[in-house]
Parts: structure tokens; sequence; C-alpha cells
């Protein structure tokens, strides 16, 4: 017995170091989600943040259902999703103008941001400095 294990342990040795073991691919991950609270206009569906392949990361909105507006545009907030209206115009990152106001939809972020440091996200009137609605993104 002693001599198979020493065997074992001489072929494996032996084994060439550019034979590891396949990397399994990654995939996308929901890494954090919640629910759109309304705040100035009734809105609806579920906001995700997405770690995607690389390091990238995402924010998904699905079932997306709000208040078409002037100047809407997506924010990632540091700030928590129970937090007052007028702190979601504060201290943001701006993802863009909202695509449309339903349906499914995804906005990429860049990469110099911290995701980290997020904790909800806002679509925001800028014309009226306003929040149309807000979900958590808190991440476990």
């Amino acid at each position: 017995m002693p001599t198979a294990t020493s065997q074992m342990t001489s072929s494996a040795a032996s084994a060439p170091a550019s034979e590891t073991p396949k990397q399994v691919a990654e995939t996308p991950e929901e890494i954090a989600a919640g629910q759109w609270r309304s705040l100035e206009h009734a809105t609806t569906g579920k906001a995700s943040l997405i770690a995607l392949p690389g390091g990238r990361h995402s924010v998904q909105f699905a079932s997306l259902n709000t208040s078409d507006g002037p100047d809407l545009y997506v924010y990632l907030s540091p700030h928590a999703s129970d937090s007052s209206e007028k702190t979601f115009g504060q201290g943001f990152t701006s993802l863009g103008k909202l695509k449309g106001n339903r349906g499914d939809q995804v906005y990429e972020i860049p990469s110099g941001v911290d995701v980290s440091t997020i904790r909800s996200v806002v679509i925001w009137c800028q014309r009226f400095s306003a929040g149309f609605a807000v979900a958590p993104l808190e991440q476990a």
C-alpha cells in the first residue's frame, strides 16, 4: 500500500505545470435586486445588479412600468432606497437617459464605478429635480 501511494504522489508531482483544471466559464450573476418604490410617479417592476464575465457589471430592469416624462435618467445611488427623495439627486453616478418607460432594459456600468458603494438605482427627472422611483440594490 505505501508503494501505491508513493507512485501516485510521484506521478502527480511529475505532471506538467501547464496542465491545470479547466476553469468553469463565468456566467452573469444577480448580486442584488429589488422592487421599485414609487416616488413622484407610480412605478412597478424589478431592478437587478448583475455581475458579468470579465469583472464588468450592469443594471437590468424587468417589467418596468412607469410614467413617461421629460428628461428621465437612470442614477446609481450610494443612498439606501428608503432615503428621502431629494437625497437621490446627490452623489449619484448617471447611467444615461432612461431607454423607455416600459419593458426590460439593460444599462452597462462604467468600469471605474465601485459597485460595492451602490445601494439603490433611481429613475430621476433632471428637468424638475424629482425622483420617479427607486429600487434597492443592497448587496449581501
